[in-house]
């Protein structure tokens, strides 16, 4: 069993998801970040062999989260399906992702965002779907930044990087960006990582 699992923002795991744990070994959360940071450094080799792929499709999003936690989680890439402490209801999730996916497609022909500004927006909203059982920070990060480099030619943006899997006051303040923004102010979201 998992211990040390109440980091400010962090997805609760249930017990059949955290049976899905391939590594049996594993009883705290430092292990398990360490274990799912190397996933990820994997996955992102794979983004970069798959970066000319359409990448605005729930497919892709399912291959991607797959990419950066197969080697850890067996339901890795397949939506949750069950509530959590943030996400809306399971039985919405595939149409919410495929609406987000459609905004943002109208949203890069319309011009309708500034980039950063269309790029903070799909993070936020994905964030807020929270489609997967565990991930889904660190998949939304790294799918905004995909969006930003192939469709906006902007730099990726820089979340703050290892500082966002402890507690600081980086997380924090994305947390606290993440939360005004459920509430409709985005300000502080773009405060933070507009520039």
């Amino acid at each position: 069993m998992i211990t040390n699992d109440n980091l400010d923002g962090s997805t609760p795991l249930d017990p059949d998801e955290l049976a899905g744990l391939k590594f049996k070994h594993i009883t705290t959360r430092g292990q398990l970040d360490e274990l799912e940071q190397a996933n990820i450094v994997q996955g992102m080799l794979w983004i970069k062999k798959h970066s000319q792929d359409d990448i605005l499709t729930i497919g892709f999003a399912f291959d991607l989260h797959k990419a950066l936690f197969n080697d850890v989680w067996t339901w890795a890439g397949l939506f949750r399906l069950t509530e959590k402490n943030i996400g809306i209801d399971p039985l919405y999730i595939s149409v919410s992702l495929r609406n987000l996916l459609d905004d943002l497609s109208a949203w890069i022909e319309s011009d309708t965002y500034s980039p950063a500004e269309s790029v903070l927006r799909f993070h936020h909203r994905l964030v807020k779907i929270h489609p997967f059982p565990n991930g889904n920070g660190r998949f939304s990060r790294i799918y905004a930044d995909m969006i930003a480099e192939k469709y906006f030619s902007i730099k990726p943006i820089n979340w703050g990087g290892k500082d966002l899997d402890k507690v600081t006051q980086i997380r924090k303040d994305y947390i606290n960006a993440l939360r005004a923004a459920d509430g409709g102010d985005l300000s502080l979201l773009f405060d933070l990582y507009g520039n």
